[in-house]
């Protein structure tokens, strides 16, 4: 059979998203910010959008309505109102604007081994609310900054020292060498290692240390206790965190008193130095969804209208261009910017309804938590949210993602609310954040003296109705950073407890 060129014409069918359908999706998922951003770029770009004075809380409402009447719903009547994504497609067909014109997302020691204790987390009624931590104002390269100049010998010398300042993490640490920000730079080895000291003798003592051992060393050094036994105890911080006390003290050469000082001392200094001027990471939250006890039972649930920017079409505008009897040209790109901005109202509306369905849904499967707390927890998956409100389990994915509920008991991200499950007496499971929270209530109630081991945490749990391995409970201990029994007891003895 010869080879040669011909045409073929073949038909099949194939199902793509379109682009308003792709950006709808990524709406859905976006953070407050991410939508404050691209609306703020909308209104910009589109003059027929308008920002309205507040938002609305009803989001099944006419988009172009001047007067929104507010509800509260509950759990409930929330589940109760209209079912799947969207009555309408976000898609608008441009030819049909016309009629319906009118109708409008180096190794260093863990905090841990640091206390060699397992942290001393909160109960489940202990947990911060939404205004317990706020960042500095300043950043900690703001703040090295302005003392740079003072302590550089030349401008040289300034500009490196600027620049591994920006290289700093939150908590002060150099997470990069000193060769390779001289090969970044090209400069010598010496100048990198000078603008480091004028790094490390900047406030607060500690920035600029490359581990945890040098951190305290520099701190020891300011407060003028870096004696050979001080450093010989820095040299071997691993064995503080194993508790490896008669060790020590021999590497040292020091008796019982002066270890005990030297210890009280190493607790007074502050292993992550740059917390202080932490940005984003320790800044409060705005939540998206706000839950509250009703008067009469059950919960109120309703967006939070701070979050939420109220979008408007400017009909006057566009009736005052479209008279004006403008050329075809003209009249496409009106219809076009009409299209958009009927499209991100409605984009947005229905954004918020899927976060209401969803956020209701969780109360309701969640509602010993709301009650009692995170000993009530239970196993939730984001199928059986998306069952229950028909919805596929992508889309719960990505509404629960970067949003955040305020409660009585604190903010949560609503990811937070989905974990996996132990089986349990009654049948029904726990969640895996209420056995922590219960290992985590049992160690820090044991006794000194008898620190409890894996095995019997697994037989006291078990004898609550927590169906649980001694390796289930060795796994969820480590995920919560408490320290096995053995490391306990040394750390309990160490603190005199």
């Amino acid at each position: 059979m010869a080879l040669g060129p011909r045409l073929d014409l073949r038909q099949s069918q194939q199902l793509v998203m379109t682009p308003q359908l792709q950006q709808a999706i990524k709406l859905l998922a976006a953070s407050n910010l991410e939508i404050e951003s691209f609306i703020g770029e909308a209104l910009e770009s589109n003059p027929l959008l308008e920002a309205g004075a507040t938002s609305r809380e009803d989001t099944g409402a006419s988009s172009d309505a001047d007067d929104i009447p507010r509800e509260e719903f509950t759990s409930d009547q929330l589940m109760a109102q209209g079912q799947g994504e969207s009555e309408a497609p976000l898609d608008i067909d441009v030819s049909a604007i016309d009629r319906d014109r009118d109708t409008g997302d180096g190794a260093r020691m863990s905090d841990a081994e640091w206390g060699a204790s397992g942290g001393s987390g909160m109960g489940a009624d202990d947990l911060p609310g939404i205004e317990a931590s706020k960042a500095a104002k300043l950043s900690l390269t703001e703040h090295l900054y302005a003392q740079i100049g003072a302590l550089a010998c030349n401008d040289q010398e300034a500009f490196v020292a600027r620049h591994i300042a920006g290289l700093l993490d939150d908590a002060g640490y150099l997470p990069v060498s000193l060769r390779e920000i001289a090969q970044d730079l090209s400069v010598d080895m010496d100048c990198a290692e000078d603008a480091l000291e004028v790094i490390q003798m900047c406030d607060p003592t500690g920035v600029g240390a490359r581990d945890l051992a040098e951190c305290l060393r520099l701190q020891a050094k300011e407060a003028d206790r870096l004696d050979p036994c001080m450093e010989a105890l820095l040299d071997n911080l691993d064995l503080v965190a194993k508790g490896e006390v008669a060790r020590l003290k021999r590497l040292c050469q020091v008796d019982d008193e002066d270890f005990s000082d030297m210890l009280r001392e190493l607790r007074e200094y502050d292993p992550k130095p740059g917390l202080a001027f932490a940005p984003a990471s320790d800044e409060a939250v705005v939540p998206d969804v706000l839950v509250t006890r009703a008067e009469g039972g059950g919960w109120d649930i309703k967006l939070n209208e701070a979050t939420l920017p109220r979008l408007v079409v400017n009909r006057s505008y566009y009736v005052e261009i479209e008279s004006g009897s403008p050329g075809a040209e003209t009249q496409s790109w009106l219809k076009e910017k009409l299209a958009d901005a009927h499209w991100l109202i409605r984009a947005l509306d229905q954004r918020q309804k899927t976060i209401l369905k969803t956020a209701a849904q969780i109360v309701k499967q969640q509602e010993g938590f709301f009650l009692h707390g995170v000993s009530e927890l239970r196993p939730l998956t984001l199928r059986e949210v998306a069952e229950e409100i028909d919805m596929h389990e992508s889309t719960v994915s990505r509404v629960t993602s970067n949003k955040y509920l305020h409660c009585e008991r604190g903010s949560f991200e609503l990811k937070y609310f989905f974990s996996s499950g132990v089986a349990s007496a009654d049948g029904e499971g726990a969640s895996a954040e209420a056995i922590k929270a219960r290992i985590k209530a049992l160690t820090d109630a044991e006794d000194p003296k008898k620190v409890l081991s894996d095995q019997k945490l697994a037989d006291m749990l078990n004898e609550e109705g927590f169906e649980l391995a001694r390796r289930t409970v060795a796994k969820y201990r480590e995920a919560i950073g408490i320290g096995s029994s053995a490391q306990r007891r040394r750390a309990k003895k160490l603190a005199g407890i």
